[in-house]
Formats: structure tokens, C-alpha cells, sequence
């Protein structure tokens, strides 16, 4: 409480036997006893009633519930850390064992899959021949193709004739223009009618 070592309550102890004197030393120890007990009475009793106000109030079971909620247990962190444990003391050079489950739905869905695999194999195997016989045929038509200087050969292309320009754009009449109206003027001589 206090984080006293036995150097400082040595010094104390020397410090109190010089002020008070041999003799009043035993009834101030008894004196100080005394009220660090009732000071510790006071406290127990304190918390005692904090502890029963929180009972009836219920801060007790809200707070076993949100440690309840928050638990790594709760939130599924425990299997969390179980695989993080797995993948820690893996060792990719010893095989492992998958527990297979055992039942007439996982036969079936064997053979579906052993059927799916057998139909992707034999897909694969007509899609690479059909490429290989399509890269002979590429080959056997290269080599019989002209030779490229021959295919270098300029052709003469005939020109075209030359379209006729037309004309520029010619300025067309413009519409004559409206005569404004004039508007009537107030004369100085009319007032404002009030």
C-alpha cells in the first residue's frame, strides 16, 4: 500500500523511539493499531455496500453476461487459436491425416466426384488432340505456302479519280429586317398619377 521497505521502517522505528521516548512507545503502537483497524473496519464495510447495491441493482449478472459475450470461447476464438496451433506445428514434409466421414451420402458424393473427374479428364484429353491436330495442319499449310519473297511483291493499285470540290458555302440572302415599334414616351407635362 505504502511500498515501505524495511530500511524505512527502520528509520521510522529510531525517529519515534527518540521523539516519544522508551516508555510512551508500546501505547502509541497500541493507539496506531487501533485506528489502522478501524480504518480497515470502515473499508471492509464500504465495500460490503457497494457489493449489495450492485447486487440489487444487477451490475453483477450484466457484468458475468458482457464477460460471458466477450469470452474467446464465446466468439469462437478458441477454435481460432486451435487452428493457429495447427498451422504452427505443421510440418509440410509428414503427411497428415483427414479424418474422412463415413456414411451412404459421402460414398455417393465420392462417385460424383470420381464421375465429374473422369469426364474433365477425358475433355481435356479430346480438346488437346483437336489443338495438336490443329497445329500439324498449321504446319503442313505453312509449308506449302509460297515463298515470302514472292508474297513481298508490291501489287499496283489503280488511283482514284479525284472527287470534284464543291463549291464554298454561298451567302444567303438575309430576310429584310422588321421595323421596330416605337414605344410611346411619358411627356414632361404629365404627372404622376396619383
Amino acid at each position: 500500500m505504502f511500498d515501505l521497505g524495511w530500511g524505512e521502517l527502520l528509520v521510522i522505528g529510531v525517529v519515534a523511539l527518540i521523539v516519544v521516548g522508551p516508555k510512551d512507545l508500546p501505547g502509541m503502537f497500541r493507539t496506531l493499531g487501533r485506528f489502522t483497524g478501524k480504518i480497515r473496519k470502515m473499508a471492509r464495510e464500504f465495500q460490503r455496500a457497494m457489493e449489495d447495491a450492485a447486487d440489487e441493482s444487477g451490475i453483477k449478472e450484466t457484468a458475468s453476461s458482457l464477460k460471458g459475450m466477450t469470452s474467446a470461447k464465446s466468439m469462437g476464438l478458441d477454435k481460432l487459436n486451435q487452428a493457429a496451433d495447427r498451422f504452427e506445428k505443421w510440418d509440410p514434409v509428414k503427411p497428415t491425416k483427414v479424418a474422412k466421414p463415413v456414411g451412404p451420402e459421402t460414398e455417393k458424393l465420392s462417385e460424383e466426384r470420381a464421375e465429374a473427374a473422369r469426364k474433365i479428364r477425358e475433355a481435356t484429353a479430346k480438346k488437346a488432340s483437336e489443338r495438336i491436330a490443329a497445329e500439324k495442319a498449321a504446319a503442313e499449310a505453312a509449308k506449302n505456302a509460297p515463298p515470302a519473297a514472292e508474297a513481298a511483291k508490291p501489287v499496283a493499285k489503280a488511283k482514284a479519280p479525284a472527287k470534284p470540290k464543291t463549291p464554298a458555302k454561298s451567302a444567303k440572302p438575309k430576310a429584310p429586317a422588321k421595323p421596330k415599334a416605337a414605344k410611346p414616351k411619358a411627356s414632361p407635362d404629365a404627372g404622376d398619377p396619383a
